[in-house]
């Protein structure tokens, strides 16, 4: 079906667009990001502060609408409304691809059973660079996210530790240090192990060593920042 240089559909369909967006750059925004951006209806916005500078910075006005963890079952129906009336829909969360412990799945997958077309533009995230700065094995890698908080998480644990292939988590910087010695506790205090904060940002920073002295050093150093751990699978 014909269509304009953006994707947009000659047919006036409705479309929903999964928009990656900057980690911590903006200058990592895509061309073609920023022109389907341009020509949306409307952009739904994990936090509309957060996403209006990057729409700032670019100098795209679109109405904004919040769409968020603690609203996206609330929004759902309404969201849908307007991709069937043909609305354009761009989804933006506040770092790297919606969907990735990010909101975005949920209205995706509505928008395949309602027969709605969806499209994910390539872009950032930050498992990718961690994973390639860690130095550790990169040709099989899990991705787990965020480890559960309470319920689940020691089985979690357990299944990490006998993961054979490169783990990656996100941690919080007040919960590393803990994740770090509960790692250690199931995994090993020599599973060698790299931590990634603040990416594509003024003060990134990578440190590598075991899961024992990566949590010595951030005892005495409290992280600041986005984190991203990468774990060795075992051997």
């Amino acid at each position: 079906m014909a269509g304009s240089a953006d994707g947009r559909k000659a047919d006036g369909a409705g479309k929903l667009w999964l928009v990656p967006s900057p980690i911590g750059n903006l200058a990592d925004m895509t061309y073609r990001a920023v022109s389907v951006l341009q020509s949306a209806d409307a952009i739904l916005c994990e936090d509309t502060r957060t996403s209006g500078i990057l729409l700032k910075h670019y100098g795209i006005q679109k109405p904004l609408s919040s769409y968020h963890l603690h609203n996206e079952h609330k929004v759902l129906a309404q969201i849908i409304s307007r991709l069937k009336e043909g609305q354009q829909l761009a989804l933006l969360s506040d770092a790297g691809t919606p969907g990735i412990s990010d909101p975005g799945f949920l209205l995706m997958r509505e928008c395949l059973r309602e027969d709605i077309a969806v499209e994910c533009l390539p872009g950032a995230t930050a498992f990718v660079p961690a994973l390639m700065l860690s130095g550790l094995p990169a040709s099989a890698f899990v991705f787990e996210g965020f480890l559960p908080v309470k319920k689940g998480r020691q089985t979690a644990m357990r299944n990490l530790a006998e993961e054979p292939r490169t783990i990656i988590l996100y941690e919080s910087p007040h919960r590393l240090v803990k994740t770090l010695h509960e790692l250690a506790e199931h995994c090993g205090s020599e599973r060698p192990a790299s931590v990634s904060r603040e990416l594509t940002k003024m003060f990134e920073e990578t440190r590598r060593g075991t899961l024992a002295e990566l949590a010595a050093h951030f005892e005495a150093h409290p992280p600041k920042g986005e984190i991203v751990m990468v774990l060795g699978g075992k051997g």
